[in-house]
């Protein structure tokens, strides 16, 4: 439904910031210095959905890479750069390999780059970049990639920072943007009052954000980092015991 929903109503930047929150355990060894921010292009690539059968035992599959989609998304993470003062993007391919799609898309990059002389356009195959944010995480600010490798790589951040129920992500259009926990519905655990909340509330951060309300946003941030500060008010995923009713409420009394 997400996909779907994402082509249909041409949600073509898929935002997702990634902070560490103090007191939050991390299997890393400096989480305190991971502050990054992922924009995936959200409607292209293996994602389209063109699939074909041959037979029973060869499937197809499409990769869609376009100039117009690529250079959208690319916009949309030099302008947030700029408007943050952050001085590099990082470009994540496989464009060695795939040299048309890929290739594409970082020629793409390195185009809109121009319009931005004051922030380094970084370049990297997205094997290395699994490898590089593992080690050295703190060195990337802002991630540009496309469809699948940014999927897979906000995943593989969200585990610096204390797992997917922390991450909030936006996916933003022309007219309309949509904003949603990384991690999705959740479905085995619906009902049971032991979700870890803080994705859908940063999400609400996230929306309060685009439409200009910044200080509700500030404050609600605020109550959330003091309410994570303290590990005896960690959700189960976190390795605590409260609920998702008495989380929410813990926050509310610190706002």
């Amino acid at each position: 439904i997400n996909v779907a929903l994402r082509q249909k109503l041409d949600l073509y930047a898929c935002v997702r910031p990634l902070r560490y929150f103090e007191g939050v355990p991390s299997p890393v060894k400096h989480p305190e210095h991971v502050n990054l921010t992922i924009f995936r292009e959200n409607t292209e690539d293996l994602y389209a959905g063109i699939e074909e059968k041959i037979s029973d035992d060869e499937m197809h599959s499409i990769k869609v890479i376009t100039r117009k989609g690529s250079t959208r998304i690319a916009k949309k993470a030099f302008e947030y750069a700029n408007e943050n003062n952050i001085d590099k993007v990082t470009v994540v391919t496989k464009a060695n390999i795939m040299k048309l799609t890929d290739g594409l898309f970082l020629e793409v990059a390195r185009d809109v780059a121009k319009d931005y002389p004051n922030i380094k356009l970084e370049e990297i195959l997205v094997d290395n970049m699994c490898m590089q944010l593992v080690m050295y995480p703190e060195k990337y600010n802002i991630i540009l990639t496309e469809n699948l490798y940014g999927d897979i790589l906000s995943d593989l951040c969200s585990g610096f920072v204390g797992g997917l129920g922390l991450i909030p992500g936006a996916n933003i259009g022309e007219d309309i943007s949509i904003f949603e926990a990384v991690h999705g519905s959740a479905p085995d655990i619906a009902g049971k009052n032991i979700a870890n909340p803080t994705a859908i509330i940063l999400s609400g951060c996230l929306m309060l954000d685009y439409i200009g309300e910044h200080e509700a946003s500030k404050k609600i941030k605020i109550a959330l980092d003091k309410t994570l500060s303290n590990s005896e008010n960690f959700t189960r995923d976190l390795g605590g015991d409260k609920s998702t009713t008495e989380f929410t409420d813990i926050i509310i009394s610190n706002l």
